[in-house]
């Protein structure tokens, strides 16, 4: 955990959803703050000092998506959806917008407080390593520390996943990672199997980073195993 008493940022217009979290939540040991509406709870998330952000995408101001990528331009607090929308889209969307994980309401406490801490320790563990990493490849350039991707000396803009699994890849260059590790790091463990969000994402890095997918010399498919960042001696940091 990230405190000792981790602080959750509820942002739910139904009060009655609220106060079983609060309840449910507090029993756990959290800090529950709530919001009602998505301007206070950006308000309160600009803030600072909130370890976890429960959020309800059916809100009466705004919509959720839109707070996601909001709060995605300034923050890398762990997001947690909470929503009545079951349709894969809405789900896809959310991830893609920045969302840690997806949950389906009604749901069952006990398996949200699995994936609270599941992602609690995911960001931690995360955190724990320095960002310091860098990698050259030909007219590729990743600063980790500064969050910069440049193609021949342009900035690539990334979506919040897009960067994640790049970022992944950089830290491992030249060696592995399987998709299962891709899938449960970033997007959570109920996606573990899920290997078409990631082969949409290595396809639009290609395209982004000008690598190509019939001769790639950047992204490697290790086919069935998953994915290589490839170097050149004296190029990778």
């Amino acid at each position: 955990m990230p405190t000792e008493c981790p602080r959750v940022l509820v942002i739910d217009d139904e009060p009655q959803i609220r106060r079983f979290l609060r309840i449910s939540l507090g029993s756990q040991g959290f800090e529950v703050v709530e919001a009602a509406s998505g301007t206070m709870g950006l308000d309160q998330a600009k803030a600072g000092g909130v370890d976890l952000v429960l959020l309800d995408l059916g809100l009466p101001d705004m919509d959720g998506q839109s707070i996601l990528e909001s709060l995605r331009r300034h923050s890398d607090v762990p997001v947690i959806v909470l929503s009545v929308r079951e349709q894969e889209d809405e789900k896809v969307r959310a991830l893609d917008n920045g969302a840690n994980d997806y949950v389906t309401k009604p749901f069952g406490i006990r398996e949200l407080l699995a994936r609270i801490r599941a992602v609690l320790r995911r960001h931690q563990n995360a955190a724990s390593v320095p960002e310091t990493s860098r990698y050259r490849h030909g007219g590729v350039a990743i600063d980790l520390e500064s969050r910069q991707v440049l193609r021949d000396g342009a900035m690539v803009h990334l979506t919040p996943k897009e960067y994640a699994v790049l970022a992944q890849l950089v830290r491992h260059a030249g060696r592995v990672v399987t998709q299962t590790q891709l899938l449960r790091e970033i997007w959570g463990p109920v996606h573990a199997h899920d290997s078409h969000y990631l082969r949409i994402v290595i396809s639009k890095l290609r395209h982004k980073l000008g690598d190509d997918p019939q001769s790639p010399a950047l992204l490697q498919t290790e086919a069935g195993v998953g994915y290589r960042l490839l170097t050149t001696s004296g190029e990778d940091a």
